[in-house]
This record gives C-alpha cells, sequence and structure tokens, in this order.
C-alpha cells in the first residue's frame, strides 16, 4: 500500500471528525483571507485615495471626519463655509489647482456631489468616459461605475435626488411638517438627466453621482436665496511650503479649517489597524482552536491506529515512511482545509465586495493574491504539522510488539 492510499483511506474512516477538522481549518483560513484582503484595500484606498489635494479646507469639526466625507463619501459633512472662501483661495499664489464641493443629496443612498467637471483632469490624469460626455450645464450629471452597474443607471436617463445621505423613502413621515414637504417638493421639481458614465476608476469616486456645484443653490433657492455656501475646498498646492502658508492662513478664520489630507487620512488607517488588532486576537483565538481541533483528530485516531503502525515497523517499512504515515494525516487535513479556506475566502469576499464598497468605501482586489496569503499558506501548515508530532511521537515511541496488545 502507498502512502497517499494509507493516508486516504485513514481520513476516510473517520469522516465526521475528518469534516469536522477540515471545516474549523477552513472557516479560519477564511476569514484571514477576507482580513488580509480588506487591510489591503484600506491601505490601496488610503494611498489613491486623495489624489494630488494634499490640503482641504472645510468648517471647523472632526479633521477625519472632514476628509472622509469629502475623498470617500463616507459620513456626513462637518458643516458649510461661505463660496467666497473658495473664490479667495482660488487667488492664491500658492494655489495650483483649487475645487470646490458642494454635497448633501443623494441618489437611492449614494452620494450627490457637486464639483467641477475639470477635479476629473486633476486627479484621474485623461481617463476616458466609459460613455457619454462630462457635464457642462445645471442638472446634468455623470455617474460613477458602481452606481451605474447597482442602479441599473444609463446615459439619457433622469432622475430625482433626495434631502440627506439616505434613501428619501425613508423618511417620509418626517415629512408631516412644513419645511420637509417644502424640501421634498423643491427635490422633487429638480430633475437630473445623465450625460456621462465614469469608468471604473477604484476609489470612492465609483459609488458617487457628480455633477455642477451650483446643484445645491438650485435646488435648495428657496432656503438659501442668494447665499452660496459650500461643503469643502480640495486644494493641490504648488510646493509644501505653499501648503503650509495657505493653512496657516485659513485656520484663522472663523468657523473655518484647514487640515493637511495625508494626516488625516494616515490617523483613520491608524484607527481600522487598532480595530484590526482586536481582530486579531478573536484570529488567534481561531487558529488556536483549529490546531486543537486537528490534534484531537489525531490523539483518537491513536488507539485505533496501533496495530497499522506496528506491523509497518515488524514488516520494515522506512523510519520516514512511519512517520508519515503518523503526521501524514494532519497534514493532508490541513492542506484540504487550507484549500477550501482560501477558495471560499477569496469567492466570499467577491460576493461581499458590492456591499462592503456601499457601506465603507473599502475596495477589495478580490483575486489578487498578496503575500501575506503566502504567510497564511506557511503558518497553516505549519500548525498542521506541530498539532500532528505530539500523537505522532507518542505512538511512535512505544515498542512494536506492545501495540499488538489488547
Amino acid at each position: 500500500m502507498n502512502l497517499p492510499h494509507l493516508l486516504w483511506r485513514n481520513m476516510l474512516h473517520r469522516k465526521t471528525l475528518s469534516l469536522l477538522t477540515i471545516f474549523s481549518v477552513a472557516m479560519t483560513v477564511a476569514l484571514l483571507v477576507f482580513l488580509i484582503l480588506c487591510s489591503q484595500g484600506v491601505e490601496q484606498g488610503a494611498e489613491k485615495g486623495y489624489g494630488p489635494f494634499e490640503l482641504t479646507v472645510g468648517a471647523k469639526g472632526s479633521q477625519t471626519q472632514l476628509a472622509l466625507n469629502t475623498y470617500y463619501h463616507v459620513g456626513t459633512p462637518t458643516g458649510n463655509i461661505p463660496y467666497e472662501v473658495f473664490a479667495q483661495i482660488q487667488k492664491e499664489e500658492q494655489t495650483e489647482a483649487a475645487f470646490a464641493m458642494t454635497t448633501g443629496d443623494n441618489l437611492n443612498g449614494y452620494p450627490i456631489v457637486g464639483i467641477d467637471a475639470r477635479y476629473f483632469l486633476a486627479r484621474y490624469g485623461d481617463k476616458k468616459l466609459e460613455a457619454g460626455t462630462v457635464y457642462v450645464q445645471t442638472g446634468e450629471a455623470i455617474i460613477g461605475s458602481h452606481v451605474a452597474k447597482t442602479l441599473g443607471v444609463h446615459v439619457g436617463d433622469t432622475f430625482h435626488g433626495g434631502h440627506g445621505l439616505v434613501q428619501e423613502g425613508e423618511h417620509e413621515d418626517e415629512e408631516e411638517n412644513g419645511e420637509s414637504h417644502e424640501e421634498h417638493e423643491a427635490h422633487h421639481s429638480f430633475a437630473y438627466k445623465v450625460v456621462g458614465i465614469l469608468p471604473p476608476l477604484h476609489t470612492s469616486d465609483d459609488r458617487a453621482v457628480f455633477t455642477t456645484v451650483d446643484y445645491a443653490w438650485a435646488v435648495h433657492q428657496s432656503q438659501q436665496g442668494s447665499h452660496k455656501d459650500i461643503t469643502s475646498v480640495l486644494i493641490k498646492p504648488k510646493t509644501l511650503l505653499g501648503a503650509q502658508t495657505l493653512k496657516n492662513k485659513y485656520d484663522r478664520i472663523d468657523n473655518v479649517q484647514a487640515i493637511y489630507t495625508s494626516k488625516a487620512i494616515a490617523d483613520v488607517v491608524n484607527m481600522v489597524d487598532k480595530g484590526s488588532q482586536v481582530i486579531s486576537i478573536v484570529t488567534v483565538l481561531c487558529i488556536v482552536l483549529a490546531a486543537i481541533s486537528i490534534l484531537l483528530s489525531l490523539t483518537a485516531a491513536v488507539n485505533e491506529r496501533k496495530k497499522d503502525v506496528g506491523l509497518l515497523r515488524l514488516i520494515g517499512k522506512s523510519k520516514s515512511f512511519v512517520w508519515m504515515s503518523l503526521i501524514g494525516e494532519g497534514l493532508l487535513l490541513t492542506a484540504i482545509g487550507l484549500v477550501i479556506g482560501l477558495v471560499a475566502g477569496h469567492a466570499g469576499s467577491y460576493a461581499g465586495r458590492d456591499v462592503l464598497f456601499d457601506f465603507s468605501g473599502i475596495a477589495l482586489d478580490v483575486w489578487q493574491f498578496t503575500y501575506g496569503e503566502g504567510l497564511l499558506m506557511l503558518g497553516t501548515l505549519a500548525v498542521g504539522v506541530l498539532a500532528s508530532l505530539w500523537p505522532a511521537m507518542n505512538l511512535y515511541r512505544v515498542d512494536p510488539l506492545q501495540l499488538f496488545r489488547s
């Protein structure tokens, strides 16, 4: 009997325990794969999440909240600032490019963002639209690739926005008061026309709708009159010294803050890393449980294998053959669980990638094999071998004749 056939027969002899062991290994590996992909997604999102805009100006409040809302379209704005602040920033000698942004409305939960169409050239270069053209007039819009795919939107379609960051229908009961009813009517009377679809950009801009800056003033004209507010200003400074100069100047204005975008994003990544450390503790516990499962599986098999091992040793099988027959089963169970876990981790991430992107703006590169997964494979196999050593050594050290005693 060759070794692979022997190991397979031994594993099938205890189907239930073998399946439970494979399941525990597979679930642990799948969880780790998902965490690795999420960590990679956060890092990649942080790297390309704000483009060349090293400085951001907005209403006073949380710096991370301002950065997340401006570049990742997550959470609520810190408030509004006067349009005159943006007009002044544009005239600054240290400013290479600046773009005013207005937010606050949504299309089926996806944020509607008002910004000059030249923003896309400044951030993404000369990438071509998937379809259509960029917006020029008030009421024209281009749709992020994820939004277009999810909602089935095409060039030429029209839609009405809703107020706030959630779907309009979720708060119909709040429209009983006069102001809410007026807002509802204002949004319902203002129609957008889709003139273009963005290509996949692999940033949070994929999950947003873009239109002219003045959309908010047009929709809320009855509430705002001639007063014009914006949500934030995205600034590409000419130099780092220029960024420092601009920050110092606009930090002094009442109810206005200027932040280094990279620092605010780094703070977010650090918070995510701290959360990942907590998750890592749970993951370690899962690994320990998987190792214990392998250990118990092989320990339970020891008494059943005594005569088989004794016979192998008496007929003169090599030391390596006997050793592999003892630890090979644990390694085989681990390897099967590892393969299933890798496939399940990537498949599960693929199935949930859109939901995760909708919720957090984290884009998963699902089918990319990472360095962390290589370490995971080696670590998993090492755990399988180590968990197999103790029962194998206990059985191998016994005299062959002793193994035949009842």
